[in-house]
């Protein structure tokens, strides 16, 4: 680790409000991993195209529809009371959740438990975020973010890790499945507690300058992302990658999910089922991590604009090259090339936000961007599902997300156009 990151875990603020976020982030992994396991890969159940995409939904559609909201109340609660109320709140429906699972529940009464769940972590995250600044100085925001965000998502994919384990020692089936989505509650209680230490106030706001009406703020805060958004090239050509990005990734990430779930098969040390998807997201967070080593060095010798489009490149390549084939070992490859080239996508565009977009607004279009994108993911996930077979096996989808990409590098070509001077 880098002598700047050491730095930060020398104050007392951002390592405690850290150490939140591992307990939440672990806690996040361990319900979605165990809830995956319940409903996809149980012997008790069925599963189907349409159910995983409803799955989807319930991961992806909280921040859509909470997010803007979140923006809006946590700009006006006690971010600390926030914290504290919400992770317990969270634990109360972790257990309703894992009791509806153990006694066989499926359908609505399932989605829309696990949807509460995961929009209070949403919120949880939302709060935390915007808790940061009152942790670290100014000018190390952006660093700190980078570095939560990264080890927050280390720790997601360890709490799902845990979750898998947990899930062969305690059963596969509904009893086992609800002992193992319950563990979650351990890592919301724990956030609670250290949340708890934090004084009243410490983590802000300071004031309160939104519309008094939530509604009110969330519509005016849409609606002046847009606008600057659209007044900004790169920003919005970013946007269009990012689109194209989240829309072949949905398609993918279906097919794999299929294809692990009915007909990949072990090949060695590569698992297939749940197992095999604890790998592929041990693949995407190796992905993340060299993106995230990365792009600060290409963005420095190549520019930004010839790394989102390498990016776009890389990422079609991948899908194409490694996916086609369809075989675990080259699933598991082009899970880590599309999730890296994804990533360096990302930070090109939060880069464009940050430098391109002035304060007074950064905040409303990266809550826009956040709730387009997670709808963009759940509309080509639902879309494919309805066509795909159900042992994955659909070579068209896969043509398709490649050229998704393709159009999206030239779409991104296309707006930076608007200012040649870019």
């Amino acid at each position: 680790m880098k002598p700047g990151a050491r730095a930060f875990f020398g104050i007392p603020g951002f390592r405690r409000l850290l150490f939140t976020r591992f307990a939440a982030q672990w806690s996040d992994g361990v319900f979605r991993a165990g809830l995956a396991g319940a409903v996809l890969f149980n012997p008790e159940r069925g599963a189907d195209p349409l159910t995983i995409a409803g799955g989807f939904a319930v991961l992806l559609l909280p921040y859509s529809v909470i997010g803007p909201f979140a923006g809006a109340l946590l700009d006006r609660w006690d971010r600390r009371r926030v914290l504290v109320l919400a992770n317990l709140l969270r634990g109360v429906a972790v257990v309703a959740t894992a009791t509806a699972v153990g006694f066989g529940l499926a359908g609505p009464v399932l989605f829309v438990l696990a949807l509460l769940v995961e929009g209070i972590s949403r919120f949880v995250g939302s709060g935390m975020s915007a808790s940061l600044p009152h942790v670290v100085r100014p000018e190390t925001i952006v660093a700190g973010n980078a570095l939560a965000a990264t080890l927050g998502s280390m720790v997601a994919v360890v709490g799902g890790a845990c979750a898998i384990g947990l899930r062969a020692a305690l059963g596969t089936g509904n009893t086992g499945s609800a002992w193992t989505t319950s563990i979650a509650i351990l890592g919301s209680a724990l956030a609670a507690l250290i949340a708890a230490r934090f004084a009243r106030g410490k983590l802000g706001p300071d004031l309160v300058d939104e519309p008094s009406d939530a509604l009110v703020a969330v519509a005016h805060g849409l609606a002046d992302g847009g606008r600057a958004a659209l007044s900004a090239p790169t920003v919005t050509a970013g946007f269009v990658a990012l689109f194209a990005h989240r829309a072949s990734y949905g398609i993918s990430l279906l097919l794999t999910v299929l294809l692990m779930r009915f007909s990949f098969h072990d090949a060695g040390p590569l698992k297939s089922g749940l197992p095999g998807l604890g790998q592929m997201a041990g693949m995407a967070g190796a992905g993340i991590l060299l993106a995230g080593f990365l792009t600060p060095r290409l963005v420095q010798r190549f520019g930004r604009h010839r790394v989102v489009f390498g990016s776009l490149l890389l990422a079609a390549l991948a899908q194409a090259g490694l996916g086609l084939p369809m075989l675990l070992p080259t699933v598991l490859l082009a899970s880590f090339c599309i999730t890296a080239a994804g990533q360096v996508l990302k930070l090109c565009v939060d880069s464009a936000v940050q430098s391109d977009i002035g304060d007074e607004a950064r905040g409303r279009v990266f809550a826009l961007y956040d709730t387009l994108f997670n709808i963009t993911q759940v509309v080509a996930v639902a879309a494919a599902a309805a066509i795909t077979p159900l042992d994955g096996h659909s070579i068209p989808l896969l043509l398709a997300a490649t050229a998704i990409y393709l159009l999206g590098g030239l779409g991104y070509f296309l707006a930076i156009r608007r200012n040649p001077g870019i």
